[in-house]
């Protein structure tokens, strides 16, 4: 009976505060190793708990891939692509009658391309045998030395010009003399395409 009832030479509140201070003591601890382990151990330290939502993972490493060119943007034209002809509008011209020479590049390919069809690029010469009568470039003037185009599938760029059949030389000196009768013959050349040349006569 000592137990419920304490006996001793001191007041009975003496001993029941002692006795709540020694059975207190263990289950505050227990309370506290409860709620740190239920409270605060459930979250592993690396599940991301806390981390800051607006923060981005760690980035995979590896190479970055670079982004494709752009399949819509032109690109020059392949020559294989390209079919050029030149073709005069007679095959005889009589005295004063004046050759008109056309010039047709088509593009061939599947897809649309760029290409310069400037004088700087482009050149008729008009020869009789051996002998340079006339070209496109003698007198051409800055302006025409750069034409880029853009050719779209199946399409061609015609352009044409008159022959006034009079020699021409570089630097396009003036008073050159006219052409004699006889056969002639004009070839074209288009950076590295050259098609067939034509032939005609003057009378």
């Amino acid at each position: 009976m000592g137990v419920l009832k304490p006996a001793g030479p001191l007041p009975a509140r003496v001993y029941w505060f002692r006795r709540l201070v020694v059975v207190g003591i263990p289950l505050v601890l227990v309370a506290v190793v409860v709620w740190v382990l239920v409270g605060r151990g459930g979250a592993s330290p690396d599940d991301g708990a806390g981390a800051d939502p607006g923060q981005d993972a760690a980035p995979a490493t590896g190479t970055t891939e670079p982004a494709e060119e752009d399949d819509a943007t032109p690109r020059a034209c392949d020559p294989q692509t390209l079919g050029l002809t030149l073709t005069a509008d007679g095959t005889s011209y009589a005295a004063g009658a004046i050759p008109t020479l056309t010039v047709a590049l088509s593009n061939d390919g599947p897809a649309p391309c760029l290409i310069d069809v400037g004088e700087a690029q482009r050149e008729i010469v008009i020869m009789s045998g051996a002998d340079r009568i006339w070209s496109s470039r003698d007198c051409a003037g800055p302006e025409t030395q750069a034409r880029e185009i853009l050719l779209a599938p199946g399409t061609a760029d015609t352009t044409q010009l008159q022959w006034q059949r009079v020699r021409s030389a570089e630097g396009c000196p003036a008073d050159q003399p006219a052409a004699q009768p006889g056969t002639y013959s004009a070839a074209l050349t288009l950076g590295p395409i050259a098609p067939a040349p034509v032939v005609f006569v003057l009378e």
